[in-house]
């Protein structure tokens, strides 16, 4: 009988994927229904104060108030966070904080190319492991963030079978779930680039294995293959960012870098262990010369070639942390220009609704024709247990007034209450809670190029039924989001991101 099951069973499916809310009325989260109650209330005040000119104008200006807050577009975004990205934009253009100038000939006092933005105040060191492998150890001191970079070499899926598949995915769950338990991890970050090959690394292969006696022909066809095989090829690169806090507990003393390589030595074997059981392949922790070389090839693409050239000569670059930033950048409302490259970034405003298969972001990842260079980044952030049961039963408190407070609950709200009861009682059961999102980075060396590239974007991202939207007014800070840097954006914002989906 269990064979019968086994040959009959379909293609496993995931989804349930919610965005928790908070109970309000007229749409409105609980931040926003106190706005109208409030309001409410100040034009009874006036009405008794001033009579009802003065109540007509205070309940007028309440109106607007509130249809800034209920007036969203597709991406859920209301008008009043659009007209403050909006100001903000402005207020940076007048400032002309939109333009960066590094090296001896820059605005940069000490004459380096360091990292602009959120990145620029970040600092790289490198530790030893207990297996003896060396490891770099970014410090960003705004967030009081650690993070440990490991590189990776996905098996792929082609040729491989649906119950391995299936494996590979419940390994993968099982690793997101584990971060929880993980203590003083913050967030956790999975980078796929994907970019032209320069074929140096087939050339210095080939040429290393050529031997002298062999026929002049022979020599000829793999000299010939290896100097047209680049053409068209593609090599993809796997990284995972994972961002401790610098503090043991909350209120606790922050540890100072030699502290935090101490602890992590023995904590980052497992973590690439872990990671192999995914199907993410041979992984292991990435040193400060590979970060640097990392990080450098992202702002300038230009130089992966001459970085490629250099480890064919065995002659690594001499890179340092001070001078991986680009030599000059412009941020645009939708584009952000850096060293003879422009690129543009998107964020996942939201996930597949429904049901979907473990390949639903097989073309989202995979290389295209119209970019030079694209980046896909997932982004989690694990909850602890005890606060993932209070979000949960929040959530599901939420849903369940939703469709209450109606005669004629729409089918919308009653999918959303029983998505949230399957949400609380797995969470129950013992699964764990993570905030994940995406943010899609595509390089193309040519502007000209830049239409085709945003046309790509939203093709690829409908086929994985994502909603994706440019990232308007801060490409530099999405950018640098999508590299392998462990940067938290919710908390590099002054309004607190919590606050923000309670309107």
């Amino acid at each position: 009988m269990a064979v019968v099951d086994a040959e009959h069973r379909g293609p496993r499916t995931y989804g349930n994927w919610r965005k928790p809310t908070t109970a309000g009325l007229m749409g409105l989260g609980s931040l926003g229904t106190a706005l109208l109650l409030g309001g409410l209330i100040f034009v009874v005040f006036l009405v008794m104060a001033g009579g009802m000119l003065a109540g007509t104008i205070g309940g007028v200006l309440v109106c607007v108030l509130l249809l800034t807050v209920l007036m969203k577009d597709k991406h859920d975004r209301n008008l009043l966070t659009r007209m403050t990205v909006r100001i903000a934009w402005w207020n940076t253009r007048t400032k002309k904080a939109h333009l960066y100038r590094s090296g001896p000939l820059g605005r940069i006092p000490w004459g380096t190319f360091q990292l602009p933005g959120l990145a620029a105040p970040s600092r790289l060191s490198e530790h030893t492991d207990s297996y003896g492998r060396p490891f770099a150890l970014l410090y960003v001191p705004a967030t009081a963030h650690y993070t440990v970079v490991i590189g990776t070499e996905p098996d792929g899926a082609a040729l491989v079978d649906e119950e391995q598949i299936d494996v590979w995915v419940a390994g993968w769950g099982h690793w997101l779930a584990n971060l929880g338990d993980e203590p003083g991890i913050e967030a956790a970050s999975v980078t796929i680039e994907t970019a032209p090959d320069t074929g140096t690394r087939l050339q210095r292969e080939v040429m290393n294995s050529i031997d002298p006696e062999a026929p002049a022909f022979a020599q000829e066809l793999l000299k010939e293959t290896v100097a047209m095989y680049p053409v068209g090829s593609s090599v993809v690169k796997a990284y995972v960012a994972v961002t401790f806090s610098a503090s043991s507990r909350t209120g606790g003393k922050r540890r100072k870098p030699d502290e935090m390589g101490t602890e992590l030595a023995a904590r980052v074997p497992n973590l690439t262990q872990q990671i192999s059981a995914t199907g993410g392949g041979a992984a292991h922790p990435l040193n400060a010369q590979e970060l640097c070389e990392t990080i450098r090839i992202a702002y300038d693409p230009a130089s992966a070639v001459l970085i490629d050239e250099a480890h064919a000569a065995n002659e690594a670059p001499e890179l340092t942390w001070p001078d991986v930033g680009p030599t000059a950048h412009q941020t645009m409302w939708d584009s952000y220009v850096h060293d003879g490259a422009l690129s543009m970034t998107w964020s996942m405003t939201a996930a597949p609704r429904g049901n979907v298969q473990a390949n639903i972001l097989s073309r989202l990842l995979a290389p295209h024709t119209d970019i030079a260079r694209k980046r896909v980044t997932m982004l989690y952030r694990p909850l602890d247990a005890a606060r993932a049961a209070s979000i949960v039963e929040a959530d599901l408190r939420a849903a369940e007034f939703r469709q209450s407070s109606s005669n004629k609950p729409s089918a919308r709200d009653m999918v959303a209450t029983r998505a949230a009861r399957a949400t609380a009682a797995e969470e129950a059961s013992g699964a764990g809670l993570v905030n994940f999102g995406m943010v899609v980075t595509a390089t193309v060396t040519d502007p000209s190029l830049k239409a085709e590239a945003q046309a790509a974007i939203d093709n690829l991202s409908a086929t994985a039924r994502l909603r994706m939207r440019l990232v308007y007014g801060s490409q530099d800070s999405a950018f640098a989001a999508a590299l392998p840097l462990g940067l938290v954006l919710p908390k590099h914002l002054k309004i607190p991101a919590e606050l923000r989906e309670q309107l």
